[in-house]
């Protein structure tokens, strides 16, 4: 019948089928009543539960044939929900499947008729809306509210006792599908349906907030569990009640004053309260009163308050913190405060996955207190290792583990370093692909590798040894791979000398092994880092990469490269030029008897092609970089570069438009570094400062380009004589000559 038939309603037997199950669920549960004997009273209640299934499943499937059944589905859950007639038949999983079929009912689209476009409206779904209007009506669904918010929601001496003996069970968040399965999060499923639907649902709920409000009997349970199932609706329905309720009033006046009380039974009272101003931080509550927050936080995290209560307010300081009007100037006064109290509870707790939760919030204060935790981590680093040897099993808790440590790091900056015995060992175990529990760890552990190589002051033995385990995650080439090279361009820059000495070859095997497999924006990551070995080594770097240039050069002929690859493939040859053009000459023999071809044809063939793609070149540093290759050819004397010779310096004044600005009436080029090199940023890492440094040291920042082309110009009228160089001067478009001579001036 659900997966057999498109169109249940063709089917009379199928009707008649569903029509009957209504009738043999009433059977069943008056025969339930009668039973005694418990094993036969199991059966009849699995196949009440079987039969309610069958109804959940049709109206899910078939939502449009089960129109004809609302009307019945309505009035038997409501019947054996919200009467008293069956207060005798409850069984908690029966409860459990008339408030899902309830709740779909409630939230199937195909039953709802939106007001603009009722005219054109299915008949289907008009029919299915007026039944539902007719069913739910003003008296109904109070009597429905006020059943579920004195009845349903209201903690079961099972909870309490869940509380009292497993208190980290009872604060496990119910995760996924829970409210098909357990009867309070199917609970507040329904009661949220009903909420979001009907607008008299909202008068019902304030009016029971104003009749628990106040004082309550301590010693009266009743009340309290009350209060407490009514102040959670209210945080479930936060969003329902923005317009209806000043929560900044209410917080200050009210809400406040709950957490004040510290006798033992009201404990019950402060974890909901400071449940429900978490639920509402994010939707109503003035960035002014955040300080009171944390106040508020504090004293329920204290090691004489309850469990539950202590981590409810971990709960609830994390989404303070991780909210967009966080301030962390104002949270500051409670840093301290705040890192030792979720430092003890961490100790405390016991399940993995309580500790996971601590973990996230402690994360959370350490990401965004910055530097301003890092008086107050010692105890946590000392903590740490123990707690990853205890962990062994729980591969997710050493998961949170990692992510703490990336934010510790972080926060740390060079002082990271006295994490160093720990650290490396296991971002070690972490990345390496002979561990079974690398599944879990990998990411983790390869960004906990990245930020401690950023904020690194030098390199390390350990730090050095540990890139052994490169090579196999290179060749896993997953989404970590641009993470990777990342990796091996902070090695680069942390200690160039010893670092390519000891793995050139596996960077260059990496690079070569990858280049054919990865889409062109997959390419642009491994080229931009053989980039930055030609900026560290102009001399070394290229005979490392050589076999891969003629490959490069063939694809910048063929024109075949991406677009921002090819400007990253020019800038490579480029470099060449600018810093060995020994070695360029040398590649253009090479690559001239690979394809029997004169080298002068291939260079010419270049730079027409060259000086026609700087217009798509649009990173300016990379545009100036191609002038200044132009430029330090020149004086070449070659065939190629004679012939070229006018139409180099087109967009050699193209560039000099972009760089040149003038100020006081001189002229200068604003892409020089100058006393930038004396910028000193708290923000900045090790890494930032030795990227800046490398930059210091690159033509495009350290060289002027109008100097540097009247430089070469003078070169040039040595090397060619007198009279050729005016002949060639005098070949240059005379518009294209005067601006030229402008800029040189």
């Amino acid at each position: 019948m659900v997966h057999g038939m498109t169109e249940v309603t063709e089917y009379p037997n199928a009707l008649t089928t569903v029509q009957v199950v209504f009738e043999r669920l009433e059977q069943m549960l008056q025969i339930r009543r009668q039973i005694e004997d418990y094993s036969l009273k199991e059966k009849i209640e699995k196949k009440i539960i079987q039969l309610l299934k069958v109804l959940s499943v049709v109206q899910g499937n078939h939502p449009v044939c089960f129109i004809q059944f609302i009307q019945r589905a309505l009035e038997f859950t409501s019947t054996y929900l919200f009467t008293q007639a069956a207060d005798n038949l409850h069984f908690e999983r029966f409860i459990i499947e008339c408030m899902n079929i309830m709740k779909a009912i409630v939230t199937c689209d195909e039953y709802k008729v939106v007001k603009l476009i009722a005219e054109k409206a299915e008949p289907s779904r008009i029919q299915a809306a007026k039944i539902k209007e007719d069913f739910f009506t003003e008296s109904v669904l109070t009597e429905m509210g006020k059943r579920l918010l004195t009845s349903y929601f209201l903690l079961t001496p099972e909870d309490l006792h869940n509380w009292e003996n497993d208190p980290e069970d009872f604060t496990a968040d119910e995760v996924g599908e829970s409210w098909k399965y357990g009867l309070r999060p199917c609970t507040e499923k329904l009661f949220l349906a009903l909420f979001h639907a009907y607008e008299s649902m909202t008068p019902l709920l304030l009016q029971l907030v104003q009749s628990v409000q106040g004082e309550t009997d301590v010693e009266n349970m009743t009340s309290i569990l009350q209060k407490e199932a009514v102040y959670n609706a209210v945080g479930l329905s936060a969003f329902e009640l923005y317009d209806e309720v000043d929560f900044d009033q209410w917080f200050c006046n009210h809400l406040l004053k709950e957490l004040q009380v510290k006798h033992p039974r009201y404990k019950i009272i402060r974890r909901r309260v400071i449940c429900v101003i978490g639920q509402w931080l994010d939707v109503k509550l003035s960035p002014s009163l955040h300080p009171l927050v944390y106040q508020a936080v504090l004293p329920l995290l204290s090691p004489e308050e309850d469990l539950v209560v202590r981590i409810t307010a971990a709960k609830t300081l994390k989404i303070a913190i991780d909210d967009f009007e966080f301030r962390s100037e104002n949270f500051e006064p409670y840093l301290e405060s705040s890192f030792s109290l979720l430092f003890q509870l961490l100790q405390q707790v016991s399940e993995c996955d309580t500790k996971m939760h601590i973990l996230h919030v402690l994360s959370f204060v350490i990401e965004r207190s910055g530097t301003c935790v890092q008086p107050h981590v010692s105890h946590l680093v000392q903590y740490l290792p123990l707690l990853w040897e205890e962990s062994s099993e729980h591969d997710m808790l050493r998961c949170a583990i990692l992510s703490t440590l990336v934010h510790l790091v972080q926060s740390l900056g060079s002082l990271s370093v006295n994490l160093y015995p720990f650290l490396i060992p296991i971002i070690k175990f972490s990345t390496d692909l002979n561990q079974p529990p690398h599944v879990y760890l990998l990411d983790d552990g390869i960004e906990l590798w990245q930020e401690m190589l950023k904020c690194a002051p030098s390199l390390t033995p350990e730090m050095l040894h540990l890139f052994n385990n490169m090579p196999a995650l290179l060749e896993l080439g997953t989404e970590n791979l641009k993470k990777c090279f990342m990796i091996t361009t902070s090695y680069l820059l942390l200690n160039p000398e010893e670092f390519l000495t000891a793995f050139s070859h596996i960077i260059f095997q990496g690079c070569a092994n990858l280049i054919h497999e990865l889409k062109p924006e997959g390419i642009v990551i491994i080229v931009k880092l053989i980039e930055t070995v030609f900026k560290l080594f102009p001399i070394r770097g290229p005979e490392i990469f050589r076999p891969l240039l003629p490959i490069i050069l063939e694809e910048i002929l063929e024109k075949e490269a991406y677009p921002i690859l090819m400007s990253i493939y020019l800038s490579l040859i480029a470099r060449l030029i600018l810093k060995n053009q020994t070695f360029f000459f040398s590649l253009l023999e090479e690559v001239g008897n690979m394809w029997t071809q004169q080298p002068e044809d291939i260079l010419e063939q270049l730079l027409r092609f060259w000086c026609e793609y700087m217009v798509k070149i649009t990173q300016l540093e990379r545009r100036k970089l191609s002038a200044l290759a132009f430029g330090a050819l020149l004086p070449c004397k070659s065939r190629a570069v004679v012939t070229m010779f006018p139409d180099l310096f087109y967009p050699l004044v193209e560039v000099f438009h972009d760089v040149m600005r003038e100020d006081n009436g001189a002229q200068f080029d604003y892409l020089i570094m100058g006393d930038r090199e004396e910028l000193d940023d708290d923000y900045e890492t090790e890494h930032d400062k030795r990227k800046r440094q490398l930059s210091l040291q690159d033509p495009v920042f350290n060289t002027p380009l109008h100097e540097f082309t009247k430089a070469q110009l003078m070169v040039c009228e040595q090397v060619y004589g007198a009279e050729e160089f005016h002949s060639l001067i005098g070949s240059i478009d005379k518009e294209i000559r005067q601006q030229l001579e402008e800029f040189l001036k």
